[in-house]
């Protein structure tokens, strides 16, 4: 160890924020701090994609304790509302990202946000270095400026004007002075989301509940047709969950239990793929097995397995859990995950999303909005269906896993909508079952059955699916965004330090001291 403080492996969205996980590391923190800086960063330097108004998942394991998620998910808001302020501020925009999408925005799309509760109480429960240590990456890059990442650059050239120009605060932050989108690597400030943060390292996430950030959010929704209250906010509560647990081949791994569904549906692909595959790679057979295996769990097409099936889910319960969940149209369109390790053994994993954005930019903070009630498809009866109070659904799942033989520990997370689940599966199997070694596990062809409105099989042309299905097959080139971007970090004792991105996405890795393995 360096200076008596654990090192840390770190996969995350851009290089700034796998900086400061290794920043905080550097300064006693250990892997969950490091996640938390990191997520954090990436909450200020990714526009449009995530926010200190996300919602999230924290899936975490510290020092040789059970592993259990931290559920930060966002709920609906409008406690206390006479019912007709329902059903207002709120407009449906398409837009050609993703090949086209149907998204709600407006004031009354934003859902209570719990993203920040999430990551205040897993730094609670297990963190090590001070709050303030924490968030001060975050501080000096909305201070300092940053450059805008790939992945923002892309979005916003989409939905710069239809989602993010029609909220005067938000149009002058995404676009230069001569009205044009900033593109990618265009330097960018936002001096009143550093100052919201240094509120946030000196007064806790409680601000963005019942303090001072609560009240401007507040009094932003109260003026224009918001159904997210003050009583929302002072209701939400971050929910600690014990991890939903696959233990294989020596290995145990843990993720997202429900209400959320995403952690199920790996939960089950993995007990299902028991074994498979048997080496490095997928033959021809085992294609078809993890197609099959797909299309059961996420086309609930679970009474079609058999007895020796229904064995593997655990007698019932896993197979319970997966068909109690629409599985099939879960998204997270705008997500960012972090997976970090250190060497005294700690793991952890989170993941958070603020949907699509709802193009609100709180006066006086800085701080984008989630459109998370705009997700038409969760929400079926529109985006004010549901009770005040009610968590939303996700299929976001974060996950670490732990070798009993030494206690090695493995952190995954990745972003990509209803691919997220079987990204997951497909590495995790391929490095475990399979024995394939990390960096090409997450880099190996993927596939994923889609069972949204005409089932198909998707798959990276390097893969021989063609005679593994009877399904229709669409093929797409190598390395896909399409199949997710899992962010994988290792640490065994023999080895030491690894973190690996994917190629798929514009991810980073650093490792505490820099270069030093």
């Amino acid at each position: 160890m360096s200076g008596g403080h654990p090192r840390v492996a770190v996969a995350a969205p851009n290089s700034a924020a796998a900086d400061a996980g290794v920043r905080v590391a550097a300064e006693g923190g250990n892997a969950v701090d490091a996640a938390i800086a990191a997520t954090l960063v990436t909450m200020v330097n990714e526009i449009g994609v995530v926010s200190p108004a996300s919602g999230g998942f924290v899936t975490l394991q510290v020092a040789g304790g059970p592993a259990v998620t931290i559920d930060g998910w966002v709920e609906m808001p409008g406690r206390g509302l006479p019912g007709d302020r329902f059903g207002r501020g709120v407009w449906d925009v398409t837009t050609d990202y993703g090949g086209g999408t149907t998204t709600t925005v407006g004031h009354g799309s934003v859902a209570t946000p719990g993203g920040m509760k999430a990551l205040a109480l897993a730094h609670e429960r297990s963190g090590k270095a001070p709050w303030r240590e924490v968030v001060q990456p975050a501080i000096d890059i909305a201070r300092n400026g940053f450059a805008l990442s790939r992945t923002s650059g892309y979005y916003l050239g989409f939905t710069h004007e239809i989602i993010f120009g029609w909220h005067q605060p938000s149009h002058g932050v995404v676009h230069d002075g001569d009205g044009e989108v900033i593109k990618a690597g265009t330097t960018v400030v936002i001096p009143e989301l550093a100052e919201a943060l240094e509120l946030i390292a000196r007064d806790g996430a409680e601000t963005m509940y019942t303090g001072q950030l609560a009240q401007l959010l507040v009094h932003d929704m109260a003026a224009n047709e918001g159904i997210l209250t003050a009583a929302d906010l002072a209701a939400y509560e971050a929910v600690v969950r014990p991890a939903l647990v696959v233990e294989q081949n020596g290995w145990r791994f843990a993720t997202n239990p429900p209400p959320a569904v995403g952690g199920v549906a790996v939960a089950a692909m993995l007990a299902l793929l028991d074994g498979v595959p048997a080496d490095g790679s997928w033959r021809q057979s085992e294609l078809e097995r993890l197609v099959d295996v797909q299309y059961a769990v996420l086309g609930r097409r679970l009474a079609e397995l058999d007895t020796e099936d229904v064995r593997k889910l655990e007698g019932q319960r896993l197979l319970d859990l997966a068909a109690a969940g629409d599985l099939r149209a879960l998204t997270s369109p705008s997500t960012a995950t972090v997976s970090v390790v250190d060497d005294e053994g700690d793991a952890c994993a989170i993941t958070v999303s603020s949907g699509y954005g709802s193009g609100v930019l709180t006066p006086g903070t800085g701080i984008y909005l989630n459109n998370a009630l705009g997700e038409q498809e969760l929400l079926h009866g529109g985006p004010h269906s549901l009770a005040p109070g009610t968590r939303l659904t996700s299929n976001m799942a974060p996950s670490v896993a732990r070798r009993s033989s030494d206690g090695a520990v493995l952190a995954l997370s990745s972003p990509g909508s209803d691919r997220i689940p079987t990204a997951l599966a497909q590495v995790y199997a391929l490095y475990t079952h399979g024995g394939l070694p990390l960096r090409e596990a997450v880099e190996h062809p993927r596939l994923h059955v889609r069972v949204r409105e005409d089932v198909t099989v998707d798959y990276e042309d390097d893969l021989p699916v063609s005679g593994s299905t009877a399904l229709p097959a669409r093929s797409m080139p190598p390395h896909s965004m399409y199949f997710g971007g899992v962010a994988a970090a290792f640490w065994d004792p023999a080895d030491g330090l690894l973190a690996v991105g994917d190629p798929r996405r514009t991810g980073a890795v650093a490792i505490s001291p820099p270069g030093d393995l």
